[in-house]
């Protein structure tokens, strides 16, 4: 009796600790082991952090890029649904060679594209790094969602990240300081606020690049969901993805979302030529919300919905436009969470910015500072039921 004791006590003390090894008994809502996310990169630790509110929703960021891993909201049957695309380990967040992404990032010193990586401060050319097709592509190779922040976490729903970007990063004028706080409040809104000076002028326009997929079913594209965006006009561009300059209407043309429709009634009309440079939509919108140099962020600036889920958000924003990114690039063969495959537009992104190669383009809105100002965004993504 007393070795059949033992060998019970020997084998509840293996499972604990093996338990304690794979994370067992600590994993998320959304079925994530933090202890996968432990790490050093750049001599920075590496964490996951996990924000959560009264109404039982939840938020995982990593300090590593910024990024918001996974984020589960309640759907029309009350069950929590992961609405994110993304990996369940940091190996394959900082794997930039077989799984280069943007899942999730918290994007600086510059998201979206500048032309040629060619950018004028002070009457002088300087020349970036160029990383997609010869332009300068989310601050560059290794644009902030490949840093580590610093993180703290005051609250069970605040996570504040701060980075210091030097003098000279990917070859951008000035030591930059910037600060992003996510807050998980408590009428299901994930709120984003971004905060950076610099102590040389130079150019600042961040954003989050989250792959939204509401529908349940990252396995499967997701353009039965209804998009609106409150934007009449538009920024064209080229087959590289460069605006010329322009701003256009959206009325007449397959970029018309002031009246919601599902995504794969236009998505697929490269009649149009901005759809077929873009292998889907990918471009800017000129935000109605911003008149007179500043952004409204109480009125909504576009909305996603899923009607199987019955999930709606809804994206608030002081910036004047909005880059929506519908996975044209993915391809089936990116494995994400569970091992899930992600298809070619299984999810669109509604990235807040400045619009993309401002500072090439004196009539858009700017994106220069100088040393002294503060540059200040705020941008929120709120879920409702319908």
């Amino acid at each position: 009796m007393k070795r059949v004791r033992n060998l019970t006590l020997c084998i509840g003390i293996i499972t604990v600790f093996l338990c304690a090894c794979s994370g067992g008994g600590q994993r998320t809502i959304s079925g994530l082991n933090p202890a996968d996310f432990d790490t050093i990169i750049n001599n920075k630790a590496v964490k996951l952090f996990t924000l959560t509110n009264e109404s039982g929703m939840e938020a995982c960021i990593t300090n590593y890029g910024g990024r918001l891993v996974s984020l589960c909201v309640p759907n029309k049957a009350g069950q929590l649904t992961d609405v994110v695309l993304g990996f369940d380990n940091i190996h394959q967040y900082a794997d930039t060679v077989n799984t280069p992404s943007d899942f999730g990032a918290s994007i600086g010193r510059y998201a979206n594209r500048i032309n040629k990586g060619q950018l004028k401060v002070g009457g002088k050319t300087i020349q970036l790094p160029t990383n997609n097709f010869g332009h300068c592509l989310h601050g560059g190779p290794s644009g902030w969602q490949y840093q580590v922040y610093d993180a703290v976490q005051p609250n069970d729903s605040t996570l504040q990240l701060s980075i210091v970007s030097p003098d000279g990063d990917n070859n951008f004028p000035g030591t930059v300081t910037a600060k992003v706080i996510y807050t998980l409040t408590s009428d299901n809104v994930l709120d984003i606020k971004y905060e950076a000076t610099t102590d040389r002028e130079t150019v600042i326009n961040m954003t989050n690049h989250s792959y939204f997929n509401l529908t349940g079913n990252m396995s499967q594209a997701g353009t039965n969901m209804v998009l609106y965006i409150n934007a009449d006009n538009y920024t064209p561009i080229d087959s590289t993805f460069i605006p010329n300059g322009k701003v256009k209407s959206v009325y007449g043309t397959p970029l018309d979302f002031t009246k919601r429709h599902a995504l794969y009634e236009t998505i697929g009309d490269t009649s149009f030529e901005q759809i077929k440079y873009a292998r889907g939509y990918d471009h800017n919108w000129c935000l109605n919300t911003y008149t007179k140099g500043k952004g409204n962020d109480k009125i909504v600036a576009a909305s996603l919905y899923a009607p199987n889920t019955g999930i709606c958000l809804e994206m608030f924003t002081t910036e004047p436009g909005v880059q929506v990114y519908t996975g044209n690039f993915l391809d089936g063969k990116v494995k994400g969470k569970h091992g899930i495959a992600y298809p070619k537009h299984a999810s669109v992104c509604l990235e807040s910015q400045k619009y993309p190669d401002s500072p090439n383009n004196p009539n858009f809105p700017s994106s220069y500072i100088k040393p002294g100002e503060t540059y200040i965004s705020h941008t929120a993504y709120r879920f409702r039921v319908k």
